[in-house]
């Protein structure tokens, strides 16, 4: 093992479009990926049902968004390597920030073995709603200053982060995070890992072409690519290498979407030297 293998994916919610029968497949289909590293969103995980222990099995170590008030549909991360320390953060930074009771982030530094080591890993869900980009900004600069804590002077420290953040690449808060602008008199760059491989081709997760998006409630849903995985960057570039990264679940099985979003996977490597050395 060299590398660190890493999915996020909005699963829908269970009680939408025949749960139990989606999570079948996508349980199989997580099992084909053998992700080492899983972000979820509207997963369920109360005292009746742990969804997410049944979808990944017992060997992860899985780890919840906050949620306010609490809310059996959230959020969570999962690592199949020893956690270190875990962190949270409540992101309704502003009166707007309604109307998602698990928008937060958690970060947990995943213990990977050689060569990739200690990686601080970060769950971001932000505000859904379309009309919410000031809301999306300002969670954007509140999680990012809150990261630069975290890593601190630990400049050799990777740092992947991850999620559904419900916003398109032309978005601010997303132009901020891949350091496109400043939000704030802040700058930080992170590299957008589809783009890194994938250039100008759309990359869409959250798309008419999947039925299951035109049946729900925006029915006039275009297409936009929301879903990311990211790797921070300091001056000379991001620690880790993008080896892959895809687009999942993006096909139907035997008839069956898995959920109204697509998922997205990257493998994810240490450089063959450090950034900032020359060779």
């Amino acid at each position: 093992m060299t590398g660190m293998r890493v999915l996020t994916y909005n699963i829908l919610s269970r009680d939408h479009a025949d749960g139990p029968r989606r999570e079948k497949v996508l349980r199989a289909g997580i099992a084909a990926l053998q992700p080492d590293v899983v972000a979820l969103q509207e997963v369920t995980r109360s005292e009746h049902l742990d969804q997410a222990r049944e979808l990944l099995g017992p060997e992860y170590t899985i780890v919840d968004h906050p949620s306010q008030p609490p809310d059996p549909v959230g959020a969570c991360l999962a690592s199949r390597w020893p956690l270190g320390a875990v962190h949270s953060l409540d992101l309704h930074v502003t009166p707007q920030a309604g109307g998602l009771p698990w928008a937060a982030v958690v970060a947990v530094e995943v213990q990977a073995p050689d060569p990739l080591g200690a990686v601080l890993v970060v769950h971001y869900k932000p505000n859904w709603q379309l009309t919410s980009e000031y809301v999306r900004e300002r969670q954007a600069v509140t999680a990012a200053r809150w990261i630069e804590e975290l890593v601190g002077v630990r400049a050799d420290l990777p740092v992947v982060l991850l999620g559904d953040f419900d916003a398109d690449a032309q978005a601010a808060s997303i132009r901020f995070w891949t350091g496109r602008q400043s939000l704030d008199e802040l700058s930080v760059r992170y590299e957008d890992a589809w783009e890194s491989g994938h250039r100008d081709e759309p990359g869409h997760t959250f798309s008419p072409a999947n039925p299951l998006v035109p049946a729900g409630e925006m029915k006039l849903e275009r297409g936009r690519r929301i879903d990311y995985i990211m790797v921070r960057s300091g001056i000379h570039g991001p620690l880790l290498d993008v080896r892959d990264c895809r687009i999942v679940f993006d096909e139907p099985v035997d008839g069956v979407w898995v959920s109204d979003h697509f998922g997205l996977f990257a493998e994810l490597v240490r450089p063959d030297r450090p950034v900032g050395e020359w060779d």
